[in-house]
């Protein structure tokens, strides 16, 4: 596990349709579709709004939830198909253009074109916290950490309180080696939300860094407890390899240390 970025399918999905859902908010077909994906009941869901699709092909929030619905379901390909027609139908709607980011980046991993369309997102929201801290996700992905370290800082400008960019911003001092401002970030990010894996997880990184082997393993414990990762029980391994090695170090010193002086004492005294 490394640098996560935003749940945006999850943000989403708790997102107001507001371009044309008032026209047919009343429709059965429409509450009974968000009721069903709310549910995780995708296909049914997918059935329910393919329905009112018929009526109204050419409402951008009724592609928007399609969208997801079929992302619920797999189907990224699909997904992709309603999200291109939602923004032909509407160019500047947020949240098709949200979405069309996460999709290039999480799935095609295209991390040009998803900069591309999260600097769309921050020129039609730009006191949006979350349109900073996607556009920096996907620059962090590109690996420009300069500028992700900018949009990290321009997120938390807007929202202090923001523990995924706090969270985001400590995973990119990590990769810069700073190894003390990524603490306070991941701390920070705990201190917001004990939750965060990611930010735990960081934690664990930096406390190794420092050596504070049973600080670290304090964190790998709360993450195995969890998640049963296998990273995490990777890394729990590897620490106790190198507390282990430690130990023996000493123990090895303290033989030396302890033959030299009796040399030296058998020496001097003649004993």
């Amino acid at each position: 596990m490394r640098f996560r970025s935003f749940p945006i399918v999850i943000l989403l999905m708790g997102v107001s349709l507001a371009h044309g859902a008032s026209r047919f908010e009343e429709e059965v077909l429409w509450r009974q579709g968000k009721k069903d994906l709310a549910e995780g009941k995708a296909n049914a869901a997918r059935a329910a709004l393919e329905g009112l699709l018929k009526e109204y092909p050419k409402e951008p929030d009724l592609h928007l939830i399609l969208a997801m619905t079929s992302l619920k379901l797999g189907d990224a390909q699909q997904a992709e198909v309603h999200i291109r027609r939602a923004l032909k139908l509407a160019p500047d709607h947020v949240e098709a253009r949200t979405l069309l980011g996460w999709l290039t980046l999480e799935v095609h991993k295209d991390f040009p074109a998803a900069i591309e369309a999260y600097r769309r997102v921050v020129q039609l929201r730009p006191n949006s916290a979350e349109a900073q801290n996607n556009l920096a996700v996907a620059l962090k992905q590109n690996g420009d950490l300069d500028k992700a370290l900018e949009g990290f800082n321009r997120a938390l400008d807007l929202r202090e309180g923001y523990a995924e960019a706090w969270s985001n911003r400590g995973w990119v001092r990590l990769e810069q080696e700073k190894w003390r401002a990524a603490r306070r970030d991941f701390a920070q990010a705990l201190r917001l939300n004990p939750e965060d894996q990611g930010a735990l997880y960081g934690l664990a990184r930096v406390l190794k860094q420092a050596r504070d082997y049973s600080g670290a393993q304090e964190a790998l414990k709360k993450l195995i407890s969890r998640s049963p990762n296998f990273v995490y029980w990777l890394e729990m391994a590897q620490l106790q390899l190198v507390r282990y090695y430690w130990v023996l170090l000493l123990i090895a010193g303290g033989f030396l240390v302890h033959s030299k002086y009796r040399k030296m004492r058998a020496k001097n005294y003649g004993s």
